[in-house]
Protein backbone atom coordinates (compact mmCIF):
# COMPACT_ATOMS: atom_id res chain seq x y z
CA UNK A 1 0.00 0.00 0.00
CA UNK A 2 1.41 3.37 -0.97
CA UNK A 3 1.12 6.51 1.10
CA UNK A 4 -1.40 7.99 -1.33
CA UNK A 5 -3.57 4.86 -1.22
CA UNK A 6 -3.54 4.92 2.57
CA UNK A 7 -4.46 8.58 2.64
CA UNK A 8 -7.35 7.97 0.27
CA UNK A 9 -8.75 5.46 2.75
CA UNK A 10 -8.51 7.87 5.68
CA UNK A 11 -6.10 9.76 7.89
CA UNK A 12 -2.94 7.79 8.60
CA UNK A 13 -1.86 7.28 12.22
CA UNK A 14 1.77 7.12 13.30
CA UNK A 15 3.17 6.31 16.73
CA UNK A 16 6.63 7.77 17.28
CA UNK A 17 8.70 6.07 19.97
CA UNK A 18 9.99 8.28 22.69
CA UNK A 19 13.59 7.51 23.53
CA UNK A 20 12.74 5.67 26.73
CA UNK A 21 9.84 7.74 28.15
CA UNK A 22 7.24 5.02 27.66
CA UNK A 23 6.48 2.59 30.50
CA UNK A 24 6.04 -0.12 27.85
CA UNK A 25 8.94 -1.95 26.26
CA UNK A 26 9.18 -1.60 22.49
CA UNK A 27 7.90 -5.12 21.90
CA UNK A 28 4.70 -4.32 23.76
CA UNK A 29 4.40 -1.00 21.93
CA UNK A 30 4.68 -2.67 18.52
CA UNK A 31 2.17 -5.36 19.48
CA UNK A 32 -0.33 -2.80 20.76
CA UNK A 33 0.16 -0.55 17.73
CA UNK A 34 -0.37 -3.46 15.35
CA UNK A 35 -3.48 -4.63 17.19
CA UNK A 36 -4.86 -1.07 17.10
CA UNK A 37 -4.49 -0.93 13.32
CA UNK A 38 -1.97 1.93 13.28
CA UNK A 39 -0.37 2.62 9.92
CA UNK A 40 3.19 3.46 10.98
CA UNK A 41 5.50 3.15 13.94
CA UNK A 42 8.54 5.41 13.76
CA UNK A 43 11.51 4.20 15.78
CA UNK A 44 13.08 7.32 17.23
CA UNK A 45 15.67 6.16 19.76
CA UNK A 46 18.70 8.47 19.46
CA UNK A 47 20.22 7.11 22.66
CA UNK A 48 20.86 3.69 21.09
CA UNK A 49 24.11 2.65 19.47
CA UNK A 50 24.26 1.20 15.97
CA UNK A 51 23.96 -2.47 16.95
CA UNK A 52 21.25 -1.82 19.53
CA UNK A 53 19.24 0.23 17.04
CA UNK A 54 19.52 -2.50 14.41
CA UNK A 55 18.39 -5.12 16.92
CA UNK A 56 15.44 -3.00 18.05
CA UNK A 57 14.37 -2.19 14.49
CA UNK A 58 14.70 -5.81 13.41
CA UNK A 59 12.56 -6.97 16.33
CA UNK A 60 9.94 -4.34 15.51
CA UNK A 61 9.76 -5.38 11.85
CA UNK A 62 9.33 -9.01 12.84
CA UNK A 63 6.67 -8.17 15.44
CA UNK A 64 4.68 -6.13 12.89
CA UNK A 65 4.54 -8.87 10.26
CA UNK A 66 1.04 -9.93 9.33
CA UNK A 67 -0.43 -6.55 10.33
CA UNK A 68 -0.94 -3.26 8.49
CA UNK A 69 1.69 -1.59 10.70
CA UNK A 70 4.80 -0.46 8.84
CA UNK A 71 8.06 0.40 10.56
CA UNK A 72 10.01 3.59 9.88
CA UNK A 73 13.48 4.21 11.29
CA UNK A 74 14.45 7.75 12.21
CA UNK A 75 17.54 9.13 10.44
CA UNK A 76 19.08 5.78 9.46
CA UNK A 77 18.27 4.45 5.98
CA UNK A 78 21.05 1.89 6.31
CA UNK A 79 19.42 0.37 9.39
CA UNK A 80 16.00 0.51 7.75
CA UNK A 81 17.24 -1.45 4.75
CA UNK A 82 19.16 -4.00 6.81
CA UNK A 83 16.17 -4.87 8.97
CA UNK A 84 13.59 -4.75 6.18
CA UNK A 85 11.73 -1.71 7.52
CA UNK A 86 9.30 0.07 5.20
CA UNK A 87 11.13 3.35 5.30
CA UNK A 88 13.05 6.12 6.99
CA UNK A 89 12.08 9.42 8.60
CA UNK A 90 14.67 12.11 7.86
CA UNK A 91 15.09 15.16 10.10
CA UNK A 92 15.18 18.51 8.30
CA UNK A 93 18.87 18.96 9.04
CA UNK A 94 19.77 15.32 8.53
CA UNK A 95 20.75 13.36 5.43
CA UNK A 96 19.60 14.98 2.19
CA UNK A 97 16.42 13.44 0.82
CA UNK A 98 17.86 13.30 -2.71
CA UNK A 99 20.90 11.28 -1.58
CA UNK A 100 18.78 8.84 0.37
CA UNK A 101 16.45 8.46 -2.61
CA UNK A 102 19.41 7.59 -4.85
CA UNK A 103 21.12 5.30 -2.38
CA UNK A 104 18.04 3.54 -1.01
CA UNK A 105 15.47 3.51 -3.84
CA UNK A 106 13.25 0.92 -2.20
CA UNK A 107 12.60 2.86 0.99
CA UNK A 108 9.62 5.04 1.79
CA UNK A 109 11.01 8.46 2.72
CA UNK A 110 9.36 10.83 5.15
CA UNK A 111 10.91 14.27 5.57
CA UNK A 112 10.48 16.27 8.76
CA UNK A 113 9.94 19.94 7.89
CA UNK A 114 9.26 23.14 9.77
CA UNK A 115 8.39 25.55 6.96
CA UNK A 116 6.78 25.80 3.55
CA UNK A 117 10.17 26.23 1.93
CA UNK A 118 11.57 23.09 3.56
CA UNK A 119 8.50 21.10 2.55
CA UNK A 120 8.84 22.21 -1.06
CA UNK A 121 12.52 21.26 -1.09
CA UNK A 122 11.73 17.84 0.39
CA UNK A 123 9.04 17.16 -2.22
CA UNK A 124 11.34 18.24 -5.06
CA UNK A 125 14.08 15.98 -3.71
CA UNK A 126 11.82 12.93 -3.76
CA UNK A 127 10.20 12.64 -0.33
CA UNK A 128 7.07 10.47 -0.22
CA UNK A 129 5.50 12.54 2.54
CA UNK A 130 6.23 15.48 4.82
CA UNK A 131 6.01 15.46 8.61
CA UNK A 132 5.25 19.02 9.76
CA UNK A 133 5.32 20.43 13.27
CA UNK A 134 5.25 21.12 16.03
CA UNK A 135 1.65 22.05 15.19
CA UNK A 136 0.34 22.44 18.75
CA UNK A 137 3.73 22.67 20.47
CA UNK A 138 5.64 19.85 22.10
CA UNK A 139 8.20 19.49 24.93
CA UNK A 140 9.32 23.10 24.86
CA UNK A 141 8.89 23.55 21.10
CA UNK A 142 6.61 26.48 20.27
CA UNK A 143 3.38 25.82 18.42
CA UNK A 144 3.60 26.39 14.67
CA UNK A 145 -0.19 26.52 14.51
CA UNK A 146 -2.82 25.16 12.18
CA UNK A 147 -2.45 28.09 9.76
CA UNK A 148 1.18 27.11 9.15
CA UNK A 149 0.12 23.48 8.70
CA UNK A 150 -2.50 24.56 6.17
CA UNK A 151 0.08 26.60 4.26
CA UNK A 152 2.38 23.59 3.98
CA UNK A 153 -0.49 21.33 2.91
CA UNK A 154 -1.39 23.80 0.14
CA UNK A 155 2.22 24.16 -0.99
CA UNK A 156 3.00 20.51 -1.74
CA UNK A 157 1.23 17.64 -3.46
CA UNK A 158 2.70 14.86 -1.29
CA UNK A 159 0.79 13.97 1.89
CA UNK A 160 1.50 16.13 4.93
CA UNK A 161 1.43 14.50 8.35
CA UNK A 162 1.02 16.67 11.45
CA UNK A 163 3.04 16.19 14.64
CA UNK A 164 3.46 18.13 17.88
CA UNK A 165 0.95 18.15 20.69
CA UNK A 166 -1.59 16.05 18.77
CA UNK A 167 -4.40 14.73 20.96
CA UNK A 168 -7.95 13.50 20.27
CA UNK A 169 -9.20 16.95 21.25
CA UNK A 170 -7.33 18.78 18.49
CA UNK A 171 -6.91 16.14 15.79
CA UNK A 172 -9.91 17.46 13.85
CA UNK A 173 -8.24 20.88 13.56
CA UNK A 174 -5.15 19.31 12.00
CA UNK A 175 -7.21 17.32 9.51
CA UNK A 176 -9.29 20.38 8.62
CA UNK A 177 -6.03 22.22 7.91
CA UNK A 178 -5.07 19.57 5.36
CA UNK A 179 -3.17 16.94 7.33
CA UNK A 180 -3.47 13.50 5.78
CA UNK A 181 -1.67 11.87 8.68
CA UNK A 182 -1.39 12.33 12.45
CA UNK A 183 1.81 11.44 14.28
CA UNK A 184 2.20 11.47 18.04
CA UNK A 185 4.49 10.57 20.89
CA UNK A 186 2.83 11.94 24.00
CA UNK A 187 -0.75 11.06 23.07
CA UNK A 188 0.11 7.38 23.07
CA UNK A 189 1.62 7.65 26.56
CA UNK A 190 -1.76 8.65 28.02
CA UNK A 191 -3.05 5.08 28.20
CA UNK A 192 -3.54 1.91 26.13
CA UNK A 193 -2.79 2.50 22.46
CA UNK A 194 -6.01 0.97 21.10
CA UNK A 195 -8.49 3.34 22.78
CA UNK A 196 -6.29 6.37 22.07
CA UNK A 197 -6.07 5.42 18.38
CA UNK A 198 -9.84 4.99 18.29
CA UNK A 199 -10.38 8.45 19.78
CA UNK A 200 -7.94 10.00 17.31
CA UNK A 201 -9.77 8.35 14.41
CA UNK A 202 -13.14 9.47 15.74
CA UNK A 203 -11.92 13.04 16.15
CA UNK A 204 -10.34 13.01 12.70
CA UNK A 205 -13.50 11.64 11.13
CA UNK A 206 -11.77 8.51 9.84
Amino acid sequence: MTVSEGAAAGVLLTLVTDGGRSPRDLGSTVAEAAAAGLDYLQIREPQLGDLELLQVADAAVKAARGSRLRILVSSRPDVARLCGAAGVQLPERGLPVSEVRRGFPGLLIGASCHSVEAARRAEAAGADFVLFGAVFGSRGKPAAGVAALAAVARAVSVPVHAIGGLRPGNAAQAVAAGARGLAAIGAFLDGPIGPIAARLRESAGR
